[in-house]
């Protein structure tokens, strides 16, 4: 299956990605080169909608704590909202839930 990757500039410092598919070792590296420069801005807000991704591995989380270390690197905040069980339950297994900002939900609105 592919990915989908469609970027939305709500503001000049917050941008949505809204993902569909699945995200594996295929399509991983499309999500990577989207995500990262995106998270390579100062103070940027990139928010992740993964309603419609239905299966990830571990390439995939790989990617997400690229993306996370970039934004740790460039003050800006990466937050993955409206996950599926079956993916959220890798970043539990993993611990990531711990480390990385998850929400029900995306947020409406300036930060």
């Amino acid at each position: 299956m592919n990915l989908t990757i469609n970027v939305v500039n709500e503001q000049p410092s917050k941008s949505i990605v809204y993902l569909a598919g699945e995200i594996d070792a295929y399509t991983a590296p499309d999500l990577k080169e989207a995500l990262i420069p995106l998270m390579r801005q100062e103070e940027q807000v990139v928010e992740v909608d993964l309603a419609e991704v239905n299966y990830m591995d571990s390439t995939g989380l790989g990617t997400f704590i690229s993306a996370l270390k970039s934004s740790k690197e460039y003050n800006s905040k990466l937050t993955l909202v409206n996950i599926q069980d079956c993916v959220l339950r890798l970043f539990q297994i993993t611990g990531l839930d711990e480390i990385m900002d998850i929400r029900a939900s995306i947020r409406g609105g300036s930060e």
